[in-house]
């Protein structure tokens, strides 16, 4: 395909057949899970009396590839592989040299990356026996993506969703219902962990570590049911891994190779998924490439959090992650990337940072939604507000190419379409938007809180 080629779009016979597990090329191994009261890493066993045993095997994996399953692999061809990208126009209105590329995840079924392990978790739950999966969403990507594996796969789905996002974004619930599962605004009264949350504050935002201890909570009681988590585990990076394996094909048949690899982060799944395997072929083949991995600065757990074993839910239920973390008590400020709202970051991702393999930056919420606003009038396309955060960086890289007349390649994960959006952007052009500050005195109290062991 040659480089003035706009789009390059594979057939079903490029659709990959295995995950790719970057621990395989990691120069260090990244620190395992501890039990929060023994401190002892975590086997397969005890991790499967949460997750699917067969996710609980993948979790601990270190093979490079890992075989997809058919009946996972039919599904993924309904959408995939998904088209990369020239942003050309983009270009245009940048009037910069460099050559900007995004992997348009917005097609979808559900409008985002989060399918690609939404119908791999409910398959290993239906394979594993689980009649019945609980889950937590915070703008409502993840949490539409397992209500329709739960629906493809005939698995019953629990969801609750961060309270200000339910109020925010009332068609993800809906879409979420339409697929059969159950949704319930978080903190809630339905469980002990909710109660007391709203015994403290009866007029809590909710968090994503809330409403993560209210779905372990009621699947906890349920010997028939399991959890399941839309970012940080390793397993959930490992299906995301899909992203760049294709990008990587799509890359070399568009004559090209990224300089830069873009990606916002909340939890890690959508940067690692598109980075990870670029990162591989740079450790194997030495290429320098960087990576960029771009979060809120209201929520900003690589920026500004400790590098700690932390929980991963507000309870104190979750083993213990050795991650960048704001704390486990952290509530972040109401701003409407709802998947960025995370207090840590994926154990992977947090591993290779440390390890200096990749770069991170923390932006305001108001230039991230210009940045939006261009692509969507240049492109066509209207971004998840997760997905402006990597539209941001990228555009702040190609004036940085313009300023210094370089033409660097420049690749970015448009994680998600902002149709169910609307109500920021209109607010947005009505000027009735600012930016959320980060509550110094809050992360402060947070961050002090965080368990021994860390």
């Amino acid at each position: 395909m040659e480089l003035n080629k706009t789009r390059c779009v594979l057939d079903a016979q490029h659709l990959p057949k295995t995950w790719y597990e970057i621990r395989a090329d990691l120069p260090a191994p990244a620190p395992g899970l501890l039990h929060p009261g023994t401190l002892k890493p975590l086997g397969v066993e005890e991790l499967s009396q949460v997750f699917s045993p067969s996710l609980a095997q993948q979790e601990l994996a270190t093979e490079r590839e890992v075989e997809i399953p058919e009946p996972v692999r039919q599904l993924y061809a309904l959408w995939r592989p998904t088209p990369l990208v020239r942003a050309r126009r983009l270009e245009a209105a940048l009037d910069t040299p460099a050559r900007m590329y995004f992997k348009a995840e917005s097609l979808s079924p559900t409008g985002s990356h989060k399918t690609n392990s939404g119908l791999a978790q409910a398959f290993y739950a239906k394979q594993d026996g689980i009649k019945r999966i609980t889950t937590e969403t915070g703008g409502g990507q993840w949490g539409t993506s397992l209500a329709y594996g739960g629906a493809q796969f005939g698995v019953e789905v629990d969801i609750f969703m961060v309270r200000v996002s339910y109020r925010q974004k009332p068609y993800r619930r809906g879409q979420m219902e339409m697929y059969g599962a159950r949704c319930v605004p978080s903190p809630s009264e339905t469980t002990e962990a909710g109660r007391a949350i709203l015994l403290q504050n009866p007029h809590h935002p909710g968090s994503l570590g809330c409403a993560v201890s209210e779905a372990l909570e009621v699947a906890a009681k349920d010997n028939k049911a399991r959890y399941c988590l839309g970012s940080v585990l390793n397993h959930v990076i490992l299906h995301q891994s899909i992203m760049g394996q294709e990008a990587l094909v799509q890359m070399e048949m568009m004559d090209d190779y990224p300089d830069i690899v873009v990606g916002c982060a909340g939890g890690g799944s959508n940067f690692s998924g598109i980075a990870f395997p670029f990162l591989g072929k740079a450790l194997r083949e030495k290429k320098a490439t960087r990576f960029v991995a771009v979060e809120p600065v209201a929520c900003p757990s690589l920026t500004r959090g400790a590098y700690a074993y932390d929980f991963g839910d507000v309870a104190g239920m979750t083993p213990l992650l050795k991650m960048h973390t704001l704390g486990s008590t952290f509530t972040p400020p109401s701003f409407h990337a709802g998947g960025l709202r995370y207090h840590g970051m994926a154990p992977l991702l947090s591993h290779v940072y440390a390890l200096g393999l990749v770069e991170a930056v923390a932006v305001p919420q108001i230039p991230c939604l210009e940045a939006g606003l261009l692509f969507a009038r240049t492109e066509g396309i209207v971004p998840a507000p997760e997905s402006c955060h990597a539209i941001r960086t990228a555009m702040d890289e190609a004036l940085i190419c313009k300023q210094e007349g370089k033409a660097k390649t420049i690749l970015f994960n448009l994680s998600g379409h902002g149709h169910f959006d609307m109500q920021v952007y209109m607010d947005f052009l009505e000027g009735k938007l600012q930016d959320e500050a980060l509550d110094e005195i809050h992360l402060k109290e947070a961050m002090g809180k965080l368990p021994t062991g860390g």
